[in-house]
């Protein structure tokens, strides 16, 4: 690989990539993407500030990126499942426009506006990839528990994002691949509130669940795109 764009890069699991990316691929230009102007990243990686919501910015980020050549590997890597005082709902009565509207804005809006500016950079004749952090509750035939109405709604659109971007770049080259990934849950501030209902031997660190996900990344073919994947491997049904 020679470029490769990581957004939502100073995350726990942005910076993971970054991080292993940057080892894998001493050679490769690496930008990481993040709102923060002090995010900070290994030595040789580009660090470029973006606002996510701002297309401009994201053009101009993507121009940036695209100055290196075809990206060869896209990872989005942000996201939110709560804020502040905001938790995830049990029930209908704690709905609300305000949780609506921030996940869905976190989740669904700023990965289908950077997969706007960013994927027509993949490569057009050879492979490329663009991976999405996405999540096992936002299967429709997985979810047997309900609640987490926001979250799951804001990953099921993103998995229709995903499918829909498939499509698209699979029409200008058929060996481009868009995928899901669901890293597990992975020891962070977006699961920190709810690990104690998770078994320690299921508890992934960033830098593991990483691991596996990129060799996730590395078996996938043309025929996986827009699926989802969870980070064994394994097929997440729609």
């Amino acid at each position: 690989m020679r470029n490769i764009v990581v957004s939502g890069g100073s995350g726990a699991i942005g910076s993971a990539f970054v991080d292993a990316l940057a080892r894998k691929y001493p050679q490769a230009r690496i930008h990481s993407l993040s709102r923060s102007p002090d995010a900070r990243v290994p030595e040789g990686v580009h660090r470029l500030q973006v606002d996510y919501l701002d297309e401009d910015s994201l053009q101009a980020a993507a121009e940036q990126a695209g100055k290196a050549g075809a990206v060869d590997l896209m990872i989005l890597a942000g996201g939110i499942l709560h804020q502040g005082d905001m938790m995830p709902e049990k029930s209908l009565r704690e709905l609300s426009a305000e949780k609506l509207l921030a996940l869905f804005t976190a989740n669904t809006v700023v990965p289908a506006l950077t997969a706007k500016h960013f994927l027509p950079l993949l490569p057009r004749a050879r492979r490329g990839v663009f991976a999405a952090l996405s999540a096992r509750v936002g299967s429709i035939s997985d979810n047997h528990l309900g609640g987490w109405y926001s979250y799951r709604a804001s990953k099921a659109a993103l998995n229709m994002i995903i499918r829909n971007a498939a499509i698209e770049i699979r029409r200008r080259n058929p060996q481009a691949i868009a995928a899901g990934l669901h890293p597990g849950t992975v020891e962070s501030g977006l699961s920190q509130p709810f690990l104690r209902n998770v078994a320690p031997e299921k508890r992934f660190s960033p830098q593991y669940a990483v691991s596996r996900m990129l060799d996730v990344i590395a078996a996938l073919t043309p025929d996986d795109s827009g699926q989802c994947f969870a980070w064994d491997g394994s097929l997440i049904e729609p």
